[in-house]
């Protein structure tokens, strides 16, 4: 469940940075891009100590639940890659 509360505010930190850097609130997009970055850290830690149990022979269930987390957690970082750009380009925009 880390993953995927994680993973989710992430995304949802990195929706808010678009939305604020569209109204030209740069810094406060800045903030919200740290916000989503914290978030993807603590998921991938998750993610990490999971991989390196099953690397040990603790084998994890595939489950939905699973799958559906880490669905959750390649958009997010899909989508604050994305972000990222959309920020320039909106912080371009705004100092023509």
């Amino acid at each position: 469940m880390g993953i995927i509360v994680n993973g989710g505010n992430a995304r949802s930190n990195a929706m808010r940075a678009i939305a604020a850097s569209k109204q030209g609130n740069i810094e406060e997009a800045n903030q919200f891009m740290e916000l989503a970055s914290e978030d993807l850290n603590k998921a991938h830690r998750i993610q990490t100590d999971l991989i390196q149990a099953e690397a040990r022979g603790d084998k994890a269930e595939i489950s939905l639940l699973m799958i559906h987390a880490q669905d959750h957690l390649m958009n997010a970082m899909t989508v604050k890659d994305l972000a990222v750009e959309m920020i320039h380009m909106h912080e371009k925009i705004s100092n023509l």
